[in-house]
């Protein structure tokens, strides 16, 4: 049975006045128009609803959910399966937060001794891998598995890979409050790219995704802050040129 806009509205929590939004800009349209006038939504308007929801959830803009949906070959059950795993990597990032909290806590208290490097276990360098992934959930873009990468890596070669990090970001951070076209900004982001490749192999398409999941995503952001509060919005502005000129 059709739903009404007013039926529509209550049962997936979104107001009537939004509804006919997205009505006006194309992005959720009714299966019909009763001689009434009223808005009737068909069990596709449905899904197409829940996707633009899912898709709301993961920090997409409007424009960008309605390029989503609207690509030839677009696929529910996969966007659902993409969807799954975004999640349960949220899930899994927030556990690690928890249990490094908790940890804190405890340290702080005196119940336990604490390395300082555990300070930061949820922020570690094979993070990136999990901001790659959820890139590939939002923009669609094919990530290799890097869990499986950086198992692979001995010991000795991880402790290189975090300290090459670790100099990547500090290096990132001096160039704050250059231009970020400046050669020497866009050096820094290439290294940045380079440090990336010991995961995956991003495309441009995924580091600008990781620009803005950097900046945009309030969880991620908020560990950028940690480092520079300037440093995510620095690094998605000079990420951006550099794709512009991969791209030429």
């Amino acid at each position: 049975m059709d739903l009404t806009v007013k039926r529509l509205s209550t049962l997936a929590g979104v107001s009537v006045r939004t509804l006919h939004f997205y009505d006006q800009i194309g992005l959720l349209r009714p299966a019909r128009l009763g001689a009434n006038g009223y808005r009737y939504y068909g069990q596709a308007a449905l899904l197409r609803l829940q996707q633009i929801l899912f898709y709301k959830e993961l920090g997409l803009s409007l424009d960008e959910i309605a390029a989503l949906l609207d690509q030839p070959g677009f696929d529910v059950a996969q966007a659902l399966a993409a969807h799954r795993r975004a999640l349960h990597e949220r899930v899994g990032r927030l556990r690690r937060l928890i249990e490094t909290v908790d940890q804190t806590i405890a340290f702080l208290k005196g119940d336990n001794d604490m390395e300082p490097e555990a300070l930061f276990t949820a922020f570690s360098d094979e993070q990136q891998a999990e901001y790659a992934k959820e890139a590939e959930a939002r923009w669609g873009q094919g990530v290799p598995d890097s869990s499986r990468k950086w198992q692979a890596y001995s010991a000795a070669r991880k402790a290189q890979i975090k300290a090459e990090g670790q100099q990547v970001y500090e290096d990132l951070i001096a160039q704050i409050g250059q231009p970020p076209e400046s050669a020497a900004v866009q050096a820094a982001i290439a290294r940045w790219h380079q440090h990336l490749r010991c995961f995956f192999e991003p495309s441009a398409a995924v580091l600008r995704g990781l620009g803005a999941l950097y900046n945009d995503d309030p969880q991620f952001n908020a560990t950028f802050r940690k480092m520079n509060p300037r440093l995510a919005a620095f690094m998605r502005a000079a990420i951006e040129v550099y794709c512009d000129q991969l791209e030429k």
